[in-house]
């Protein structure tokens, strides 16, 4: 079944690219706005012989790696923090309500007055953006935590801190990593998109100076290593998820079937 879904996933990505070569060949779409897929892979070929390629990549990846380390320990760390806490998690619950919905690219004025073009406005939107993910699955997990489990072991005289190493971190755990997962997608949305509007060094400058010069083929050859670079990212962090969840019986009834 396995081999099936690969092949049929195989055939499905040979016929978009297939069609991505007819369609403006055969006029029904400018080539000056939508070239062939010939001509965006010999753009992105050229790009990965060039160095500045791989500096923008290089720079998006930071951006992408530090924000996403600070929002997820941040975000574990107010988690547990705001739930065991007593009475903590209602006093900021309308706070939480109120900052979480805020756009990330709200805060793009922000960024820029603070620090203009640096790495640390990127920082600014990825963390903010990413935070609320880790947060908010955090707390899904610690509340979903038996209650009878938590007093037998409060009857046993475990701390604080051993109830939340031996008791409430192994429930939340599971929201955590889907936390993780999703701010690691996010978190390269929005280090992408600061690079866009911001002109911050990255993929996200390279795509924009592109589209301006209008080198269209280099433009897209940029948005597609983009796709590429989020679908590792999204496979990389299903990998952990499964590696750090592989004790939890979802993990194991998946490996099962």
């Amino acid at each position: 079944m396995k081999g099936l879904n690969t092949a049929l996933g195989a055939a499905g990505l040979a016929a978009f690219l297939a069609l991505g070569e007819v369609v403006p060949r055969a006029g029904l779409v400018n080539e000056s706005y939508f070239p062939p897929t010939s001509r965006i892979a010999s753009a992105l070929r050229d790009e990965l012989a060039d160095g500045a390629f791989w500096s923008a990549l290089g720079d998006t990846l930071t951006g992408w790696a530090i924000g996403l380390a600070i929002a997820v320990g941040a975000g574990v760390v107010a988690g547990v923090v705001l739930s065991v806490v007593p009475y903590l998690r209602e006093a900021t619950a309308s706070t939480v309500e109120f900052l979480r919905p805020i756009p990330s690219v709200a805060l793009i004025p922000l960024a820029v007055l603070l620090y203009g073009t640096q790495l640390r406005s990127v920082l600014l939107l990825v963390v903010y953006a990413s935070f609320w993910q880790v947060l908010i699955q955090t707390l899904y997990g610690v509340q979903d935590v038996d209650p009878v489990a938590d007093e037998t072991a409060r009857s046993y005289g475990l701390g604080t801190w051993a109830r939340v190493r031996h008791v409430l971190w192994p429930t939340a755990l599971p929201y955590v990593m889907t936390g993780v997962r999703l701010a690691a997608a996010v978190a390269l949305i929005l280090a992408i998109t600061a690079e866009l509007v911001i002109g911050a060094p990255g993929l996200g400058q390279q795509i924009a100076v592109a589209q301006s010069s209008q080198a269209v083929p280099e433009m897209y050859a940029l948005i597609v290593v983009t796709g590429l670079l989020g679908l590792l990212i999204n496979v990389g962090a299903r990998t952990v998820e499964r590696r750090a969840l592989a004790w939890h019986q979802s993990v194991r009834g998946e490996v099962a079937v």
